[in-house]
């Protein structure tokens, strides 16, 4: 069965907004020349941008440190991801903590994490909260 109409939505990630627009453009243009060579129409909406979302370089560090003040291991990465994080980072500094998933699969019915390295990630957030909490306090003491 081929349908008379299909709708589908697109989100792109990177870390450089302009790789961003510059993919768009190019899927619009591809988009636009098989809808000719194929007799077909195809309509882009550009109804959201999804911003990137740079997690802040100290609060990866106070993550990692956390992570092996706890006797874990720890990544650092400029993780550009999506979440509640591109509405946080235009407000403030933002940083996220990942864990493990069996077989590193993600984002699927099938994405499983062991209860000890959920416990893990909730320790490492707690002592980056702690950590950061401090510094506040220290800051706004100086006062």
């Amino acid at each position: 069965v081929i349908p008379g109409k299909v709708n589908l939505s697109l989100e792109l990630r990177d870390l450089d907004m302009d790789k961003i627009d510059d993919l768009y453009q190019h899927i619009a243009s591809a988009g636009q020349n098989i809808a000719h060579e194929t007799g077909t129409s195809i309509n882009f909406e550009h109804f959201y941008t999804s911003r990137a979302a740079l997690t802040h370089t100290r609060i990866r560090q106070l993550i990692s440190e956390a992570a092996v003040g706890l006797g874990l291991s720890a990544m650092q990465m400029p993780s550009g991801a999506g979440h509640d994080a591109q509405s946080i980072a235009r407000l403030a500094p933002i940083g996220m903590i990942f864990i493990p998933s069996v077989d590193g699969i993600s984002h699927s019915p099938k994405e499983f994490s062991r209860p000890q390295d959920i416990a893990d990630g909730a320790n490492v957030l707690l002592q980056t909260t702690l950590t950061v909490d401090a510094a506040l306090e220290h800051l706004s003491s100086r006062r």
